[in-house]
């Protein structure tokens, strides 16, 4: 499971992280781009599956447009997110960031391993002959922030969203997610980026929520 911590590359603000499992051990992690797509590459080059979780939003709600003035409730917070609503400021300014960043660690991923299939659905991935590479959100905030560290806490925020889904394996095939677009429809970024980069993906995931987990603090780990 490879967690990433989204944010400025030029700035150092990147992370990733790699959680094996089932045993929840630290696998690798990195300061760039393209030493993710390397750890997701070299598990499903070997005929395993893998995840990538994202530290910033990949759903929007979208109020039905059947009616008038279902314009109303554009930019309302998803449901389950509490005070940390995707159009506020920092989740609007990770969105962003994140639309870019993943279109590109999964082209990337495209080139490097071709034919990969890829879902944003567990069900999907949990299957028999199933795609091989899930696609997830993490929500790492509030009491989801990890312990405070010695080290890097982008590092830490993307450890702390790989072991977020490594977490809820055990619930495989069916893990709920933390947050969710409804009463209102589904747009997933994720699905929509994984297209573009020209992964195999279900087209009619483009209007399914992403599974969104609310990341634990990362355990402290001797400095």
């Amino acid at each position: 499971m490879v967690g990433v911590d989204i944010g400025s590359v030029a700035r150092g603000r990147f992370a990733w992280a790699a959680i094996d499992a089932p045993a929840p051990s630290l696998a690798g992690q990195g300061s760039d781009p393209e030493t993710a797509v390397r750890a997701l590459a070299e598990r499903l080059a070997a005929g395993g599956r893998a995840a990538l979780v994202l530290e910033a939003p990949m759903s929007v709600p979208v109020p039905a447009a059947d009616r008038a003035d279902g314009w109303a409730a554009l930019g309302r917070a998803r449901t389950g997110e509490g005070n940390r609503a995707w159009s506020a400021g920092a989740g609007a300014g990770a969105l962003a960031t994140g639309i870019a960043q993943a279109g590109w660690l999964l082209a990337r991923l495209a080139g490097t391993v071709p034919g990969v299939r890829a879902t944003t659905r567990p069900d999907r991935w949990a299957a028999p002959h199933g795609p091989r590479l899930l696609l997830a959100e993490a929500l790492v905030s509030g009491a989801g922030k990890p312990v405070p560290t010695a080290g890097d806490p982008h590092a830490a925020d993307a450890e702390a969203a790989a072991r977020a889904l490594t977490e809820r394996l055990p619930a495989l095939p069916r893990i709920a997610t933390d947050v969710e677009c409804a009463p209102h429809g589904s747009l997933n970024l994720l699905a929509a980026a994984a297209l573009w980069a020209g992964l195999d993906l279900p087209d009619d995931e483009l209007r399914t929520d992403v599974l969104v987990l609310r990341a634990r603090p990362a355990p402290r780990r001797p400095a």
